[in-house]
């Protein structure tokens, strides 16, 4: 049984790795990316209403490594894990409030970000750093999709803005570029193996 099937055509670096792997693996990456992502939460620089974390960088990795259908299983257990008091959220926290909070928004997009980048990354636009800074910078703009008209409710329309997209550009725009060279490198590493 698995859970995603790979084909030329969709093969993404954590399946290349291991083509024939079975459901326990791919369970296994699912699990890792969660992990991934709640480890990048707790590197934080605390700011209101949203603060400054690498989970946009996990997030944009792990679409990238597990592909659309692994790696947005991979950010619903996250949810999931948060939602059930696990402390994998920003500082630590979790519980159901994260989901009527500011930040609400940018936690469902999470999905839709790492669904969005691996669709990509399942069509080959991994292989390249040019394409690959695109698709990781659709992958952020899908974030604030979802999270700035949440947060919106919270600050105002007048104050989604400032408070929620421009702080965080420089490092967004980093954290796309990080992902985006990290990728390419590991075609090549799985290439000469």
């Amino acid at each position: 049984m698995s859970l995603h099937k790979i084909t030329y055509s969709n093969t993404v670096l954590s399946l290349a790795v291991r083509p024939n792997a079975g459901l326990t693996y791919q369970l296994l990456l699912i699990v890792a990316g969660s992990l991934l992502v709640a480890l990048s939460a707790q590197i934080e620089l605390p700011m209101w209403p949203v603060p400054v974390t690498l989970q946009t960088l996990a997030v944009l990795l792990v679409g990238g490594v597990l592909g659309s259908r692994l790696g947005a299983l991979s950010l619903m257990l996250y949810l999931f894990e948060g939602a059930i008091g696990l402390p994998v959220f920003a500082g630590g926290a979790g519980s159901m409030v994260h989901f009527a909070g500011p930040t609400a928004g940018y936690l469902v997009g999470f999905v839709a970000a790492a669904y969005v980048v691996g669709w990509f990354c399942e069509r080959g636009w991994d292989r390249n750093v040019a394409t690959a800074v695109l698709v990781m910078l659709i992958g952020t703009a899908t974030i604030y999709l979802f999270g700035l008209p949440w947060l919106a409710q919270f600050t105002g329309w007048d104050k989604v803005l400032q408070l929620g997209f421009i702080p965080f550009i420089p490092g967004d725009i980093l954290k796309a570029i990080v992902a985006a060279v990290a990728l390419p490198v590991g075609w090549k590493l799985l290439a000469k193996r």
